[in-house]
């Protein structure tokens, strides 16, 4: 019997699925459990679904026997440790595109909130004072928007504010083939120079870490609009704290920060709040609940392929392989250190088994290789453990 964990109130679509194909034992959390509490729950896990506050490190990874696939219901993957778990032998799945249009969305809702001064006024009024000045507000059409990663996200929020009639312009490190009439700048320093709004969509790491420093922040146009809906990392928070009270910017909008909350009761600590027109969202940017429909489905699917024939496409950190019929009457999953005469010794130890091989598929990655072979003959346990017990193997399953 598989057994399925799943953490952060993933979306109910998910279930549906597992229980569609069969499953059914699946535990369910509404939400990250304490480290002290985790390695409990999921204990004889062979399926763990997450999201982003969940932690899975190569200690608790390595003190998981039973483990075979790794469910991330959200965008990133940076909450599991990649390398510990595809030398465990475990795919790790995402849904890397299930909420672009959630966050596209948003971000141009926000560009014209924050060019209209909305967040302010609304405060104003809120405190009592009828402020029906236009100064300092403008429409969206005819501005320029600044997009910078143009990807999934960017490119559709390109989109959109086309819709609105904004100009688009956007950098990217990589040469990508516009949409609509947006245009490529090589220049990041001109680029910055040149928007009314800069949206960042690029992913985390050391390379855009503090992409958006006080130099970068002081060479925007003045007045300009400031809008993270990517990575808390990317943006140096003093700088640009600094820049909106000396009034640089006009504007900000912060949906991820370098250190979020653990729980709902948990306050944020950052200098951006309280300085007007700025808005400040708990990392919600994919939260609606048709991408937490969409992103159920999605993981759900492909770790039910995973389990019912081995297919990893779509896997982050493991050799792909995409679905095909099972040719044989059984279906084995072997995973082994990638070193040369690998598939021969494996090929020889069925044979030795007594099993024919029908058909076989084989990837590797990096330290990693990944076979599927179909095989006629009985595969008893036995005939598993044996497979298990070679120098070779990582892991070994039947689907």
């Amino acid at each position: 019997m598989t057994r399925i964990v799943l953490f952060e109130n993933i979306h109910a679509s998910a279930k549906e699925v597992f229980v569609a194909a069969g499953f059914d034992e699946i535990v369910t959390y509404a939400s990250a459990l304490p480290p002290d509490q985790l390695g409990e729950a999921l204990r004889g896990a062979h399926v763990v679904g997450i999201r982003s506050r969940t932690h899975l490190d190569q200690a608790l990874l390595s003190d998981l026997p039973d483990l075979r696939a790794i469910g991330c219901f959200c965008i990133g993957t940076n909450q599991v440790d990649l390398e510990a778990a595809v030398l465990k032998g475990v795919p790790v799945f995402n849904a890397p595109y299930s909420n672009t249009r959630s966050v596209a969305e948003m971000v141009l809702g926000e560009a014209i909130l924050l060019l209209r001064r909305i967040p302010e006024k609304n405060a104003r009024v809120h405190e009592g004072f009828w402020d029906k000045t236009a100064e300092g507000a403008f429409e969206a059409r005819g501005k320029t928007l600044g997009i910078i990663g143009y990807g999934n996200i960017g490119s559709q929020v390109g989109i959109l504010a086309e819709a609105a009639g904004m100009r688009v312009l956007y950098h990217d490190i990589d040469a990508k083939l516009p949409l609509g009439n947006a245009h490529a700048t090589s220049s990041l320093k001109r680029f910055l120079s040149q928007v009314d709004v800069v949206t960042l969509h690029v992913p985390g790491g050391k390379e855009t870490t503090n992409l958006m420093d006080a130099e970068a922040i002081a060479a925007m146009k003045p007045g300009s609009i400031l809008i993270n809906a990517s990575r808390g990392t990317v943006v140096d928070i003093p700088a640009l704290t600094r820049a909106l009270k000396s009034g640089h910017i006009a504007g900000a909008a912060i949906d991820v920060f370098p250190t979020e909350p653990k729980s709902r009761d948990e306050p944020l600590d950052s200098p951006l709040r309280g300085i007007s027109n700025v808005i400040l969202t708990p990392h919600i940017g994919g939260s609606t609940q048709e991408s937490q429909e969409n992103i159920g489905r999605e993981v759900a699917e492909k770790l039910k392929r995973y389990l019912a024939g081995g297919a990893t496409k779509g896997a982050v950190n493991f050799p792909e392989i995409a679905p095909h019929e099972q040719t044989g009457v059984a279906r084995i999953l072997h995973i082994h250190q990638n070193v040369p005469g690998a598939m021969g010794a494996l090929s020889n130890l069925m044979g030795e088994f007594g099993l024919n091989i029908v058909s076989q598929q084989l990837q590797t990655r990096g330290k990693v290789g990944y076979a599927i072979t179909d095989v006629d003959g009985e595969v008893t346990d036995q005939v598993i453990e044996g497979l298990r017990a070679h120098p070779i193997t990582i892991r070994c399953d039947l689907t």
